[in-house]
């Protein structure tokens, strides 16, 4: 992943060489092609730069910046729609596996976020956007990329989902479990989908449980579930410095301060536990963005990791929990037989399965691509003890 703080976009500019620090939080690299847009291009126009891989660098008023990045959006969905239409219409051809399916899903998804990376914004110093009708975005930008102590030139697209990001930790969201909401940081999954909350807040706890380890702790959202169950100590790993300060802040302001510890660590933290529980992301695959690190493992290192050396880390009679989709079985990517041996070679049995369909939209949606695989897809809280 490019490192924003150590890359430079440049672009001419009446008539002279200019430049400013690029900044990505999603990795993506500084274009090489750049040309001046402003509210004289049309949609079509800019369509095109940006399909051939050229940036837009905007000098026009921010809200019609805003209107053509969703003009370049209805033009990509247009294509796809198209390219549905065309699948359909080729007859004696063999519908295409879930997993197949899916790879073309994650490329389309790839292609459209990189198409509409493509129109490029302004920063001074301080983060404020030079540019006609732009909102006040310092607060929200010094959120996710940190001071500005120069100029820089960032992705609208991006800016977008930074300023989305700020409101959903200024406002929180609401999670049922704790009778209270969750604050979550840029790059750092929020807790929509609830199931697998409610899933640790109603799973039966291991008798005689006091000490229990949240490995992957994200918003904190899990060891605050296990604090207020009446676990008396809770230690809570990660090892990315957003998540931790994320978590920190939402137990502290929860009032449980007391009871979780938030350790910087890649998986356990040293010593064992009555409780171990893990929620990894469910698919295996390479992430594409900061915030997809919490949906993809390459691989699937952090539930195999998991697994591996769970036994090490439990006290007698204690439990490790695994809170995982099979959408990676119905998509293909994974098997349950491949999951049972993991399970199975790390000296672990299960103890038991609570289970639980997923109401989010996209479960219910015949038109999402993946409808299918998502209409079937069940998260599983694994109950596992050492053999």
């Amino acid at each position: 992943m490019t490192h924003p703080e150590a890359a430079r976009i440049a672009w001419i500019e009446d008539g002279a060489e200019r430049s400013a620090r690029w900044r990505s939080e999603s990795g993506w690299p500084a274009p090489k092609k750049v040309v001046l847009a402003d509210d004289t291009m049309n949609a079509d126009t800019a369509y095109r730069h940006a399909l051939d891989g050229t940036a837009l660098l905007w000098r026009g008023d921010f809200q019609n910046a805003r209107q053509l990045v969703q003009a370049l959006a209805r033009r990509i969905d247009h294509k796809g729609e198209r390219g549905k239409r065309a699948a359909k219409a080729r007859a004696g051809k063999a519908p295409a596996s879930p997993t197949e399916q899916f790879h073309r899903h994650r490329l389309a998804q790839l292609q459209r976020a990189r198409t509409l990376a493509m129109l490029l914004i302004p920063f001074d110093a301080g983060h404020a956007i030079p540019l006609r009708r732009a909102p006040e975005v310092a607060e929200a930008c010094a959120e996710a990329y940190g001071p500005a102590d120069e100029p820089y030139v960032a992705s609208l697209r991006e800016l977008l989902g930074v300023i989305g990001a700020h409101e959903w930790r200024r406002k929180g969201v609401p999670v049922p479990a704790l009778d209270d909401t969750i604050h979550p940081w840029y790059g750092v999954f929020s807790p929509v989908r609830g199931e697998y909350v409610e899933l640790v807040a109603q799973a039966p706890l291991p008798a005689g449980a006091a000490l229990a380890f949240d490995i992957g702790a994200g918003t904190g959202v899990l060891s605050a579930v296990l604090a207020r169950r009446g676990l008396q100590d809770v230690v809570a790993t990660d090892m990315d410095e957003r998540a931790l300060g994320c978590a920190r802040a939402n137990i502290a302001r929860l009032g449980l301060a007391a009871r979780v510890e938030l350790v910087k660590a890649d998986l356990f933290p040293q010593g064992r536990a009555n409780l171990v529980v893990c929620n990894p992301p469910w698919l295996p695959g390479k992430p594409s963005s900061a915030i997809e690190h919490a949906i993809y493992d390459p691989d699937s290192r952090m539930l195999k990791g998991f697994l591996a050396g769970l036994k090490e880390h439990l006290l007698d009679g204690g439990e490790g929990w695994l809170i995982l989709s099979d959408l990676a079985e119905h998509l293909g990517l994974r098997s349950r037989q491949q999951l049972l041996d993991w399970i199975g070679a790390a000296g672990l049995t299960v103890a038991g399965r609570h289970d639980v369909r997923p109401t989010h939209a996209k479960a219910q949606d015949p038109d999402d691509p993946l409808a299918q695989a998502r209409m079937r897809e069940v998260t599983s809280l694994w109950r596992l003890r050492a053999d």
